[in-house]
């Protein structure tokens, strides 16, 4: 009989955890996001990937409620929170253009990596439908098939902060070595520039 851990045969999690891990290093507008942040110092960078991960608990929670499978029935809802994420990576491509939440004398801009990294993530109706169509092969039918969810949610989310934050470690080391260069500025722009076309992308899908 096959090992179970908190309720999932050992397989399973194993199948999971591989399937999130090649998911989470596909390069995406969240690991744009923290290389960005990163390079503006190691807290943002830290917060900026925690607040990642938690945008995908929030994903976790829609679909284990089932307003992702509203989203999918809806195109119209889905789209309104399309553009509204779409408004916001664009919003963040004009702060950074700006310098503003990257001076490091303007005390916020770590504190609000995290809320604005939740914002990312949780602005994303693909994600919220890419959950739906992820966890429920994974976790199976039953009664407890909500409870499996979110355990395989919440697995996804500390996968998701432990890969980030490296990503927001190494981009902070990366930034201190061209702190004294104009290389350290032109990668600010071409991050904000990054988020920019994005959002612009994610307007017009």
């Amino acid at each position: 009989m096959t090992a179970l851990v908190f309720g999932l045969q050992l397989t399973t999690l194993l199948a999971f955890s591989g399937a999130a891990i090649a998911l989470i290093l596909t390069p995406g507008p969240d690991t744009m996001y923290v290389l960005a942040r990163g390079l503006d110092g190691r807290k943002s960078g830290v917060r900026s990937a925690f607040g990642i991960a938690t945008g995908v608990l929030f994903h976790t929670l829609l679909a284990t409620l089932g307003v992702a499978a509203l989203l999918r029935a809806v195109p119209e809802a889905a789209m309104a929170i399309q553009y509204v994420g779409a408004a916001y990576l664009i919003y963040l491509g004009i702060v950074a253009f700006r310098d503003d939440e990257f001076d490091p004398s303007v005390e916020t801009g770590a504190s609000g990596s995290f809320r604005r990294g939740v914002l990312v993530n949780a602005l994303n109706p693909k994600v919220a439908l890419f959950f739906l169509a992820f966890l429920p092969g994974f976790a199976g039918r039953g009664p407890d098939a909500a409870a499996r969810m979110a355990l395989l949610g919440a697995l996804y989310a500390v996968l998701t902060a432990i890969y980030l934050s490296g990503v927001a470690l190494g981009s902070d080391r990366l930034g201190d070595t061209l702190a004294e260069t104009r290389v350290s500025r032109i990668l600010n722009y071409v991050g904000a520039g990054t988020m920019l076309l994005l959002g612009v992308v994610l307007a017009v899908e």
